[in-house]
């Protein structure tokens, strides 16, 4: 497994550190962001078909891997395409039983709520609602008794475990992502196509501010939990950060993606530290990691067919799905 030295000056694209061979197309992959009380990561992806849920440690952080070591855990069947995932904090590995507990967004629009204890207990909760593709979603990272969804049909919604609606907001247009405050349980973030970021608090149920800019279509926000001043984007062919106690303008944009930019997420592990990906479709995906220090990506890796991505929870290593495969490369910090 190549690990080459990191120079840091633009690189030509790096293959992944490693690979993991999957029984689908893997639209979309998620790192569990939360300690779900083990020493190895767990990681969801979606498919055509299916929700595939596994566990992986890597030789950075367990000097007994060579390289990566991955086991699934658990398929769940769906029947039909994933399009987003995220993870509760509820889920926990070392518990009695263990709860295994997350949420898919899937083309029929429906929001599906799994809830596994690894043996005999699997089910799922439909959530109907919205009328046009769904474009993220995330749990209240508190409890994780809420679940926040953004959609192409001009709504954010929050729902409770049970399938309620417990607030709607109708934004202006597509909702692309949203992101809930890590300490503060009443602020969403929601992003939207046309390149404004609102900001709601869920107890008013008002906006209580808004970030734009004029590059569109916005693509893609995160917001960034390692320092929540930040929040960063892709937009057309650029990535943008914000400051959100200094500006509601981009402090800082750059153009990376020739053929438009697709996804941003922050890494986890440093707040300099972030990804971008280019437009699926082409033959090559490229996966850019850059640091706010540098005026180049640090990284550039190369896929054939890329889409989602995700970074590990306590390490600088990012994850993109492809066809039947998993692709993860190591940055530093």
């Amino acid at each position: 497994m190549r690990r080459g030295s990191l120079q840091m000056k633009q690189e030509s694209s790096r293959s992944p550190s490693y690979t993991v061979e999957c029984e689908d197309y893997v639209h979309v992959v998620e790192f569990n962001p939360f300690d779900s009380g083990t020493a190895e990561s767990l990681i969801a992806y979606g498919g055509n078909n299916y929700v595939v849920i596994g566990r992986c440690s890597f030789q950075e952080e367990d000097a007994e891997v060579d390289g990566i070591q991955y086991n699934t855990l658990r398929t769940f069947h769906q029947g039909i395409r994933v399009d987003a995932i995220a993870w509760s904090p509820e889920t926990r590995l070392d518990a009695l039983p263990p709860l295994l507990r997350f949420c898919t967004a899937a083309a029929d629009r429906k929001l599906r709520l799994f809830t596994s204890d690894l043996q005999a207990k699997n089910e799922y909760k439909v959530m109907e609602g919205h009328s046009s593709y769904v474009n993220d979603l995330v749990f209240a990272p508190k409890g994780g008794q809420e679940i926040a969804s953004v959609s192409d049909d001009h709504t954010c919604r929050v729902w409770d475990l049970e399938g309620n609606v417990r607030a709607c907001f109708v934004l202006r247009s597509a909702g692309m992502s949203v992101g809930w405050h890590p300490e503060d349980a009443f602020k969403l973030m929601v992003a939207e196509k046309n390149g404004t970021i609102l900001f709601y608090d869920l107890v008013t149920h008002q906006a209580i501010l808004s970030l734009t800019t004029d590059q569109t279509p916005l693509m893609s926000a995160h917001w960034c939990l390692k320092n929540t001043f930040k929040v960063g984007a892709v937009a057309g062919n650029d990535w943008l950060i914000w400051d959100i106690t200094r500006s509601s303008y981009p402090l800082e944009k750059r153009p990376v993606h020739a053929d438009r930019a697709k996804l941003f997420r922050w890494s986890t592990v440093n707040e300099n530290l972030f990804a971008t990906t280019g437009y699926p479709g082409k033959m090559n995906s490229q996966l850019l990691i850059h640091h706010l220090r540098h005026t180049q990506p640090i990284l550039i890796g190369s896929a054939a067919v890329g889409s989602g991505l995700t970074w590990h929870r306590t390490l600088p290593l990012c994850a993109m799905g492809g066809d039947h495969r998993i692709f993860f490369w190591v940055t530093e910090m």
